[in-house]
């Protein structure tokens, strides 16, 4: 939970949210606007996140547009990306690549030339090389990303508020890297959507059983939308000193204990499939320096950020009908955070 003085230090404070109809930028916006925080949420979603939040819909590729928003701009929280699953990924690769360079050059251009004096920015674990454990050091980075190409696009973005700080000498221009985020706002679009919310489609349409790919053995670092969202103020709030700061819940969770928990409160047959593969062991993002650094606490246990999302999805289950797609004319993706 985040502390009440973090929270009344926004009181009054013009703040832009891009992609703040996504999954973390909403929950941003919503604690800042109920904090008392001016909140603008810059995106290419129809969709309205809060009754204090002012919507304006426009490009991020449009460097005017970005330049427009971040005036007068007490902070600015760049959280717009893309969200695909991995089979999009491989197979629309410019259209992941393109657009991040554009929103992420733009937005931090924009931001500094309008001198606005905090920032903080949503990378992403796929800018990481492959590791079962994620710890922040330069080491981590050595080899190419796991996401390759949104992968470099972040690391690129990250490079960039590094320029700025060694030349600007904007100190205050933070960067964060969370892990598998889900909870209310997800992608729940059946033809790209990532492991939670396509379980959860597949419960919700009767499939019996459902089946899963692996023998469930894979261990992922699964954080729930709030928990970030509220990381992601602390990185601003504080600062990381210019360097990226991990947001996960620091805990390992198999495929396996995933399902048997929406089994829990949920009434379907599922059967793991072993000729398919499991994926890669085991990722786990390591928190430590988040916790000390920012005094980051995710609090939110996998059962109940489930079922938080399980409500949510059956409420908002054509949302993804009205956000960006960058994949085609068709939906395959979506302007997220």
């Amino acid at each position: 939970m985040i502390k009440e003085d973090v929270l009344n230090s926004f009181v009054g404070l013009n703040c832009l949210v891009t992609g703040g109809t996504g999954m973390i930028g909403r929950e941003i916006a919503t604690l800042l606007a109920d904090a008392g925080a001016n909140v603008r949420v810059a995106s290419l979603d129809q969709v309205k996140v809060h009754n204090k939040v002012d919507h304006v819909y426009g490009d991020l590729t449009d460097f005017g547009f970005c330049k427009e928003q971040t005036k007068d701009m007490d902070c600015v929280f760049h959280v717009a990306g893309i969200k695909g699953s991995i089979k999009v990924t491989i197979d629309n690769p410019a259209s992941f690549f393109v657009p991040l360079l554009m929103f992420n050059t733009n937005v931090l251009e924009a931001s500094r030339l309008n001198r606005v004096p905090k920032l903080v920015y949503t990378s992403s674990i796929g800018a990481y090389s492959a590791a079962e454990v994620f710890i922040e050091s330069e080491e981590e980075d050595q080899g190419p990303p796991m996401d390759m190409y949104p992968g470099w696009a972040k690391r690129m973005a990250e490079m960039q508020i590094q320029a700025y700080r060694t030349q600007y000498g904007l100190k205050d221009y933070s960067i964060v890297r969370p892990c598998n985020v889900y909870g209310p706002g997800d992608n729940f679009d059946p033809e790209n959507a990532m492991v939670i919310p396509t379980l959860m489609s597949r419960i919700y349409n009767g499939e019996d059983p459902v089946v899963v790919w692996g023998d469930g053995s894979a261990i992922r670092d699964f954080a729930y939308t709030r928990d970030v969202a509220e990381g992601t103020i602390l990185a601003l709030h504080h600062g990381t000193g210019g360097r990226y700061v991990n947001l996960g819940s620091g805990i390992g969770i198999s495929i396996k204990e995933l399902v048997e928990t929406l089994h829990n409160f949920l009434d379907f047959n599922y059967q793991f499939d072993t000729s398919k593969p499991s994926g890669f062991p085991r990722r786990i993002m390591d928190v430590s320096l988040a916790r000390d650094l920012i005094d980051y606490n995710p609090s939110t246990t996998l059962r109940d950020g489930l079922e938080s999302t399980w409500k949510w999805f059956l409420d908002n289950q054509d949302e993804f009908k009205y956000k960006k797609n960058y994949f085609s004319e068709e939906k395959q993706g979506k302007l997220v955070s």
